[in-house]
């Protein structure tokens, strides 16, 4: 197998319900890369847990060969965390508070926004259920990305797909729109985004994500600079379609 070394348990589980859905192969060297599954249409499609701006060369490469690219990005709306000794046995489980929500792709596409709205183009995102397996050590470790500000007793070393609760396209300029609030002025700011979420009853998870949402469709031209108010830009959607 190629490719695989450090593929986690969720990566390989979606790999391969899509390669069965597509009639497509896994791990197939072509075009000088290493697909994720290549269909029997000529096709690629990517199964990504984070770093979506990593997939970038890829994806212009089979762009200019003219094959369609899905990505799917599975967003856990759910996280089970579960603890086990270096034997594999299970100390703890327990439900993680930080749960995902759609707003926050936009984290994962400040790289990607150049290839978002191409005809060739498809953002699959997967609601799952997902549990993440860290297992206990002596002593207290640095993670293997070097991103922790203190050494932890535990590692993580695996994710595991318990279900799919749904999923999501983005492949049109509306598909991105349909997640700015419905009741907003013709010219809105970032403060009129939030206080608009506020007012259907989105939480700060979401709330936190508004600036980055607001920087990646300005990258898209779906909404454009109009201007200033006080201190607070001013942006309307593109008449662009």
């Amino acid at each position: 197998m190629i490719n695989t070394f450090k593929e986690t348990s969720l990566h390989k589980t979606l790999k391969n319900l899509y390669a069965r859905s597509s009639n497509g192969k896994t791990e197939i060297q072509k075009d000088g890369m290493i697909y994720d599954i290549y269909t029997e249409e000529g096709n690629i499609i990517e199964i990504q847990t984070q770093n979506l701006s990593k997939l970038l060369p890829k994806i212009l490469k089979a762009h200019s060969l003219h094959r369609k690219c899905t990505v799917v990005y599975p967003l856990s709306e759910t996280k089970i965390i579960t603890y086990k000794d270096k034997e594999g046995n299970t100390l703890s489980r327990r439900k993680s508070p930080k749960n995902k929500t759609i707003y926050d792709i936009f984290r994962e596409l400040t790289g990607l926004y150049p290839i978002l709205l191409d005809k060739k183009f498809i953002l699959e995102v997967v609601f799952t259920t997902t549990e993440e397996i860290r297992t206990k050590t002596e002593e207290k470790i640095q993670s293997e990305n070097k991103k922790r500000r203190f050494k932890k007793d535990w590692n993580k070393t695996d994710k595991k797909l318990i279900e799919i609760r749904g999923k999501r396209l983005f492949s049109k300029r509306q598909n991105y729109l349909s997640l700015l609030p419905e009741n907003l002025p013709t010219e809105f700011s970032v403060k009129d985004v939030k206080e608009s979420l506020k007012t259907e009853g989105k939480g700060n998870s979401i709330l936190k994500n508004v600036p980055i949402m607001i920087w990646v469709l300005c990258k898209m031209n779906l909404i454009i600079f109009t201007g200033k108010k006080g201190n607070l830009k001013l942006y309307k959607i593109s008449d662009e379609k």
